[in-house]
């Protein structure tokens, strides 16, 4: 008998042995890519996108091309997907002509729908509620600059109702370090209550902790062995709340005055795209700390290995 199909949706839909075989498989192929470039031979992913993505679009594609498989880009806005046919039967659909699907929609319930009718992998590129695929790369990142996660400090400043903020808390609470995260608070900023019992539960088995601050940056950050931002304009929010927003986020830019107060060899990342003197300032990003060009690299190690295991591919090399 088979086993189950596994789905993507969430980082906490990985344990932390999985995650770390994924990471290990990811450093093999970042190392020697050519070992593993029949490893998708004849297999096909679909990438569905509601919303515009650089770095997803590139790293899955390129990365199915390397491992000699073929990668399907299909836009949501040039289809009846969600209106004319529902993501239930697209999911009973795709079932039947390709591997693996990728999908970067708007909703939580869309792409739950869409897994919970089909019998092969759906990975969550991103919606409102998670990011999964970032947090292979930065875990990746963050292993690969501090050889390790354990006893680590990653603080996060910003928008704390958010799909990244909330798989960092949860990559935290999975992998067993302290996450900070620092934001406004009050309805729309505060983060939602299930993530934050999720993590709770995860915490006590792991040994993590998520902390939340509400007053400023420098709570969270001093001490951090990782900084992280993310945008304080997240896709579907409107163009007319930017003064609103910006006033609010304000007290959470990081600055290099923020980042003193981290650990000295701290690093500083962002999952990109940034804005210059909105999230964080030209001097942190371009800064010598800065590893935010790694990190969107390795978007595209982490998700080929994420690729190899939900296919049930091998991930070692002899």
């Amino acid at each position: 008998m088979s086993a189950p199909v596994r789905h993507i949706l969430k980082f906490s839909d990985l344990s932390k042995d999985e995650v770390m075989r994924i990471i290990d498989c990811a450093k093999l192929l970042k190392a020697h890519p050519e070992k593993f470039e029949d490893r998708m031979h004849r297999e096909t992913l679909l990438m569905l996108f509601e919303k515009p993505s650089l770095r997803t679009r590139v790293s899955f594609e390129t990365g199915m091309t390397q491992m000699g498989g073929h990668a399907i880009f299909y836009s949501v806005a040039d289809s009846p997907l969600g209106k004319k046919e529902t993501f239930g039967d697209t999911g009973k659909v795709l079932s039947r002509m390709v591997n693996v699907v990728m999908a970067r929609l708007n909703k939580r319930t869309d792409i739950r729908q869409l897994a919970d009718n089909s019998t092969i992998p759906i990975i969550n590129a991103l919606d409102d509620f998670a990011h999964p695929c970032q947090m292979l790369a930065d875990l990746l990142t963050i292993i690969e600059k501090k050889g390790k996660v354990e006893g680590l400090t990653l603080a996060y400043c910003g928008d704390l109702r958010n799909n990244v903020t909330y798989d960092l808390m949860r990559l935290a609470s999975v992998m067993g370090f302290t996450i900070n995260v620092a934001g406004p608070e009050g309805p729309g900023y505060s983060p939602e209550e299930e993530v934050l019992e999720e993590c709770k539960e995860l915490c006590a088995k792991s040994g993590g902790a998520v902390h939340v601050f509400t007053k400023c940056a420098e709570e969270a950050v001093t001490g951090a062995d990782v900084v992280y931002c993310d945008s304080w304009m997240s896709y579907g929010i409107p163009a007319d709340e930017s003064k609103s927003r910006i006033e609010k986020f304000m007290p959470f830019q990081v600055t290099g005055a923020v980042m003193s107060k981290a650990k000295p060899d701290a690093i500083f990342m962002n999952c990109l795209p940034a804005a210059r003197g909105m999230e964080q300032t030209a001097e942190v990003i371009d800064g010598p700390q800065s590893v935010v060009f790694d990190e969107a690299e390795n978007r595209l190690h982490a998700q080929k290995a994420l690729l190899l295991f939900l296919c049930n591919k091998k991930m070692t090399i002899e």
